[in-house]
């Protein structure tokens, strides 16, 4: 019955922006920070956690360390979009869904199809000399040994947003925007509990609010639709019923 409702709120807008967390990549083999086997709960040999090794502070005063945690970690080049990217992605180019608002660094989105993309947090798929900004691919940067460095001699720093820096102001206006005018909201594969990506909840104004996450999350109470379970799964599924309708 909630698949058939999704269904239904879909088939009828034309104005749908998603917003999404780590929980949307992880079906792609991509580990997330809070689940029981994300990044925060496995042990490192660095002495840090997590949050630490990706500050700025700690970027700044021991590079060697971020970029040994940040490639082995981070970056994972191999993982492929899966069925809610894909999902998206067709929504986007049936004309229904606006914009993708997302937590994620990964790039899957863009890789999926995917046009309007705000990425909240970056991409490990741009980095720039701090020196001379010289743009540098992913797969440049891991192939570099140690540091990575510009041919200038500047050191390239992975365009992602690291705990201790602030948001792009373009890209969060943007993100702003979209979720304030939209007519229905999906929030899927993320805990709402990271801010301030989590308050663009807060600043919708329709009365669509879809929450789709394997746990519950703070909003569930305010929601028009709740789905616990893989946001692969059920977009996969629910699309089959959109396309139906949508011929």
């Amino acid at each position: 019955m909630a698949y058939e409702k999704l269904a239904e709120i879909i088939i009828n807008s034309d104005n749908i922006v998603f917003l999404g967390g780590a929980g949307v990549s992880t079906e792609s083999n991509i580990p997330d920070f809070r689940s029981e086997d994300g990044l925060y709960a496995a042990k490192n040999e660095y002495g840090y956690p997590p949050e630490v090794l990706i500050s700025r502070s700690f970027f700044d005063r021991n590079k060697e360390v971020f970029f040994d945690y940040y490639k082995k970690n981070l970056v994972c080049l191999d993982a492929k979009p899966n069925p809610a990217h894909y999902a998206l992605a067709e929504l986007e180019k049936m004309g229904k869904l606006k914009a993708v608002v997302t937590q994620n660094i990964d790039g899957l989105h863009q890789m999926a199809g995917s046009k309007k993309v705000y990425e909240l947090h970056g991409s490990v798929h741009r980095n720039y000399c701090m020196k001379c900004h010289k743009f540098y691919s992913a797969e440049e940067i891991m192939a570099m040994e140690g540091v990575p460095r510009c041919q200038c001699g500047g050191i390239i720093k992975p365009d992602v947003v690291l705990y201790e820096e602030g948001l792009d102001d373009d890209v969060w206006n943007g993100a702003y925007s979209a979720i304030r005018n939209a007519d229905v909201l999906i929030v899927g594969g993320t805990s709402l509990v990271v801010y301030p990506a989590a308050g663009l909840v807060g600043i919708y104004r329709g009365n669509k609010l879809v929450l789709i996450n394997k746990s519950e999350t703070q909003y569930d109470s305010e929601a028009s639709l709740v789905i616990n379970d893989k946001i692969g799964v059920v977009l996969s599924q629910v699309m089959e019923e959109v396309r139906k309708e949508c011929k």
